[in-house]
Formats: C-alpha cells, structure tokens, sequence
C-alpha cells in the first residue's frame, strides 16, 4: 500500500494505559509501523487519574516526533494544555471539553497555514464536538473525514441527567446530527450502538471494535502463584475489577456485596483505578469496616498480564442500559487473558447478547430490581469447576477470532484508506 498521511484529533493519547488513550496510542503505533505518515493532536496524559502525569506538565504546548526506521513511517504528536478537573462532574467535565477545543484550534490553524495535507483525518468521540475541527481542516487540506464513536455520549448525558433543560439536549443531538451527515465515514465500535447511530442518521455505519494484542496479554496457568505474589492465599477467591471509577460504572455495588459476603473469609475483592471517585469507594469501605476489599492503582503495563491472569473472576459493572452505549474496553482484555467474567448488561442490549451467543461470562440484568442480590447470589453460586474454565476458554477463542489487532486494523485499511 502506498504511504498516507494521518491525522488523529482526540482528548486522549499514549501513554494513557486505559480507555481510548491507549487505543489510540495503538491504533496509531500500528499505522506508523506500516509506514504510514501520523500527525496526532492530543493534551497530556491525565487518563484514568485525572491529573496531567509526569514527566509532562501541561504549562504550554509541546511536539513531539518519532520515526519508525523499519518502516518508514512516522509520528508527530501536539499536545496541547487543557483544563483537567480533578473532580470530574458533568460541568467540570463540559468545561473541560471547552478548554480542550480551544487549545486545539490553534494547532488546526497552524497546519492549515503550513498548507499541510492528510488522506485522512480521524476524530474520535466523546468529546463529539471535536468533529467540527476536522470539518475545518478538511474543507481547507482535502482528505476524508472519519468520525469513529468510541463512547454515544450525548446519551450518555441524559441518561445520567446531567442537563436538566431538554433545549440543551434538543440543540446538542441537532448538532452531531449535522456531524453524522457531514463526515465522509462514520463508525462505532458495537452493534448496538451502530444500532442506536443508525437510528438518528439514515447511512452507513462501518463497524470497527476495539481491539487487544493477543501476543502481550494471553493465558497463564499459574493462578496460585500469582495470587501469592499478590498477597492473598492460593486458595482465595479474587474478585477483579479493573478499570475507569465513575459514575456509570455504580462500583459501590462492590461494596455492598463484599460487606454481605465479609464472612466468607475466601472471597476477596480488588478495585484497581484511580481517581476522585476511587477515593470516595476507598473511604467508604473505610467506613464500612470491609476487611475484605483491596484498592490498588492502576497496573505497569509489564505486569498487567500477570495481575489479570491472578483473579478467578473478573466484574464488569455499568449502569442500566448501558451496554449499547459503552462497550467496556476493559473487556477486551479480559478475553485476551481466557478470563470470565460477570456482566451487568440489560436484556437485548449488544452486551448482553455477546456474552449469552459466546459463553464467556455469566451475565446479570441490570435493569432487575433485585440486581444487587442476584449479583452477590451469582458469585457465591459459581463453583471453580469445569463450567468456568469453558467460560475462560471461549473468552480466549473470542478474542483471537474478533478482536486481533491486527484482523482489526487490517480491515480499518481497507475501509477508511
């Protein structure tokens, strides 16, 4: 394939180890590694904990280059300031989103003045607004427009009422509704919520999931070790939860099912974050005497396949009808390593139907009533038998069949490029 030239415009960027940081930071690594030209316009690493991380330190703007000597390619990242709350709420957040677009825009301006060009220039939602800078540069620099929606968040919004007057929410879908017409390819990363996209805009909506590197993280079959190496005893039970702390994750589920289950001195549980909301969850366990919960911060890379491959269970929460608007990217992961899990998930949303059509984990509906019960009941129900360990192996098919990143970003060439 001939070289392009790429441009990616997104809040969040390597070395972000979680969320769409680290997918981005992949996606682009991949297409540098195939001699591609990449141009990145991103802020500082702050993801998942909400400060601007070291060495970094988010006074001005900075640039950074890199060359891949093997293929040619190469890496261009601006990183622009930006406002980062560290009590991440709807305003603060809405602010910061501002700030960002703002700081973006000079960075745009500059390369429209350079008279720079791209085939493609990617943007990626949330924030959605960020599509219009990439209107901008296309009507100036040519190329093609890919609006790719990791995260529906104006929904999002209002499930979690976050705005109170319906004329914002009214004017905000009439302005993505605009973006979703205007942009040469628009894509999602689930059939649920390709579903829900294709409900508000009458075209094609180009599948393209995240993905997960099946040579870094894959199975390990020395459970017991790892959880010595952890401090917890080969025979403890380890619940995992590692991931974002927030809102729609509702993790003070947790919580109540360890003080139900503190008794049962083999069950422990781990929250694995950062954050302001992971401090609350750490004061309120505080407070609630449980012994047997672990908050740990968010795992280097080099031994996140261990520490995955420790728990016997992995939880994957979020908040009612969620599942087709947010596909959890920590899933991805789970699956590379042959881990089960349990998933809150409404019946009939694409999360739901993934986990029950595969087999790999045991799902509660969270729209049920009782959820937090049915929760505590599926995990003591689950036995350390031959029925999880078939969970665990069709998670690890999964994910070598769909989720490859290089089937992934090979089919990402021959859409967009």
């Amino acid at each position: 394939m001939d070289k392009k030239r790429i441009l990616l415009i997104s809040h969040n960027f390597a070395p972000e180890p979680i969320g769409i940081g680290k997918y981005n930071g992949e996606m682009i690594n991949w297409l540098v590694g195939k001699g591609h030209d990449c141009t990145v316009i991103t802020t500082f690493p702050y993801y998942p904990y909400w400060k601007v991380q070291e060495p970094y330190t988010n006074r001005w703007y900075k640039k950074e280059t890199f060359y891949n000597e093997k293929s040619g390619g190469s890496l261009t990242i601006y990183r622009c300031p930006s406002y980062i709350p560290s009590d991440p709420t709807g305003k603060q957040r809405a602010l910061q989103d501002f700030s960002f677009w703002v700081a973006k825009f000079f960075i745009v301006f500059k390369i429209i003045f350079t008279k720079a060009r791209f085939d493609l220039i990617v943007t990626i939602a949330p924030p959605f607004h960020l599509a219009y800078l990439g209107l901008m540069l296309r009507s100036v620099t040519g190329g093609k427009l890919l609006y790719h929606i990791q995260d529906m968040q104006i929904e999002a919004a209002r499930d979690l009422k976050l705005f109170s007057k319906k004329r914002i929410l009214a004017g905000l879908f009439k302005v993505e509704y605009n973006i979703l017409k205007r942009a040469d390819f628009v894509s999602s990363i689930s059939t649920g919520m390709i579903k829900k996209i294709r409900a508000k805009v009458d075209r094609e909506i180009i599948f393209f999931p995240n993905w997960v590197d099946t040579d870094y993280f894959f199975p390990l079959d020395n459970r017991d070790k790892l959880k010595v190496k952890w401090g917890y005893k080969a025979d403890d039970i380890i619940y995992l939860y590692s991931g974002a702390v927030g809102v729609k994750q509702r993790l003070e589920r947790i919580l109540v099912a360890a003080q139900e289950l503190i008794d049962h001195d083999h069950v422990k549980f781990i929250i694995c974050s950062s954050g302001p909301y992971k401090d609350q969850l750490q004061e309120q366990a505080s407070r609630m005497g449980l012994r047997n919960i672990s908050f740990l911060q968010v795992q280097k890379k080099e031994i996140f396949n261990e520490f995955l491959n420790m728990a016997d269970i992995h939880l994957v929460l979020q908040i009612s009808d969620a599942g087709d608007l947010v596909m959890p990217s920590k899933l991805t992961t789970i699956l590379a390593v042959g881990g089960a899990s349990i998933v809150t998930a409404s019946e009939g949303t694409s999360l739901h139907e993934m986990v029950t059509a595969y087999d790999f984990g045991y799902v509660v509906k969270s729209q049920d009533k009782d959820m937090q019960d049915i929760l505590v009941k599926q995990i003591l129900d689950i036995k350390l038998d031959g029925e999880l360990q078939r969970k665990r192996e069709n998670a690890r098919k999964y994910a070598l069949e769909y989720l490859n990143v290089d089937n992934v970003m090979g089919k990402f060439v021959d859409n967009f490029l």
